[in-house]
């Protein structure tokens, strides 16, 4: 298939700009496949499509506060820092993007307002927009990172409108029912810090959200719990290739950026039970398929795993691990767009996003959500 064949027209109306109000009252599309049948209900809905065995997989990765701003040294300019990986502790390496790039160049050095005691120099250039850097400090090695967290700022992707505009500043006033006197700006700051972050974030070390995992509640969970209806944990480490679209109208010829996931073998464990007793297993988010499909086995089962993957899901694909798959609805041209089309099929999803299109689903991190079943 050719990337040309997936692409459509996202109104910017409906690009979510913030979360519904509660995690699990979203809007959620049932699609199943086999039939092509849609069915609207919210998120909170889906304890009523699952029985007792049944297995849900989340991830349990959990983002951190990946967006610094700094001044260039000589020039006050304002730059863009966000923080990737840390490659030495003790030297302080990270690696990092910034932005504008064409202003930082190796040897340049940074100062950061909100913690003078921190500056950074550029020892290497990896990307066009990828840096290396050395951070200058007093702070201990194992303080270091701690401090850059206290004055990060949560890496929501550059399409939800941060700081507010008056318009936004007004629409989300009236989302929430926040009375005039409410510093809305800061209220949304905390409730980004809140809910760019899933009830199962426990593993530090993602730069995007598991945005399919953010709809459910701790309620949603336990009432799944009460029914029976199972759950494990997977860690995927998002990286922010997530919010990058395929560029190369050959499939086979587009990249992914690799990122670490850790099979646990409580899972494994979980997926042979459940495939055995003819039971449902539900991926959270694309990339939790990812992860699983990554590790099967030439013997078709999965294993425990601790690494890298890079794997590329796109139409056409056999799935091996899950027969339900719960996601957001994707930007277009995405490479989770592609993955959502390889499950539920090509024309199945077309007419889904067309029928989502119309009837004003919300799409991206804070949008609306699909589950699709056979």
């Amino acid at each position: 298939m050719k990337l040309s064949q997936f692409k459509f027209k996202l109104p910017d109306s409906q690009l979510a700009q913030y979360p519904a109000t509660y995690r699990d009252e979203a809007r959620l599309m049932v699609v199943h496949r086999q039939s092509g049948k849609i069915e609207h209900m919210l998120v909170k809905d889906i304890i009523n499509l699952f029985e007792e065995g049944d297995l849900f997989i989340f991830n349990d990765t959990a983002t951190f506060p990946a967006r610094l701003y700094a001044r260039k040294e000589k020039t006050q300019a304002e730059i863009e820092v966000f923080l990737l990986r840390e490659l030495q502790q003790q030297q302080h390496y990270w690696d990092v993007l910034v932005d504008p790039a064409r202003k930082i160049r190796v040897g340049n050095k940074l100062n950061f307002d909100e913690d003078p005691a921190i500056q950074a120099e550029v020892i290497d250039n990896t990307t066009s927009r990828g840096r290396t850097f050395r951070f200058i400090t007093d702070y201990a090695e194992e303080e270091l990172t701690d401090k850059l967290y206290a004055i990060g700022h949560t890496p929501l992707p550059h399409y939800i409108g941060r700081p507010l505009d008056d318009d936004l500043r007004e629409e989300f006033k009236q989302a929430f029912n926040l009375e005039d006197d409410v510093d809305i700006d800061a209220y949304v700051e905390a409730m980004d810090k809140e809910r760019y972050q899933s009830v199962f974030a426990t593993k530090i070390g993602a730069v995007a959200a598991p945005a399919a995992c953010l709809h459910f509640s701790k309620q949603l969970v336990k009432r799944m719990e009460i029914r029976g209806i199972e759950h494990e944990c997977l860690t995927s480490h998002m990286a922010l290739g997530n919010f990058k679209s395929v560029d190369v109208e050959d499939l086979t010829k587009h990249k992914v950026e690799s990122e670490q996931i850790i099979i646990p073998q409580p899972l494994v464990d979980a997926v042979a039970k459940a495939h055995a007793g003819g039971k449902r297993v539900c991926a959270v988010g694309t990339e939790v398929m990812r992860a699983l499909e990554h590790v099967v086995g030439t013997n078709g089962q999965i294993k425990a795993y601790d690494g890298w993957t890079n794997k590329f899901i796109y139409p056409p694909y056999d799935f091996t691990v899950a027969n339900a798959f719960f996601v957001n609805f994707y930007m277009p041209i995405s490479s989770q767009q592609l993955m959502v089309s390889a499950f539920g099929g090509f024309e199945v999803i077309k007419e889904a996003y067309n029928v989502a299109l119309k009837e004003g689903y919300r799409f991206g991190d804070y949008g609306d959500a699909m589950l699709i079943i056979d």
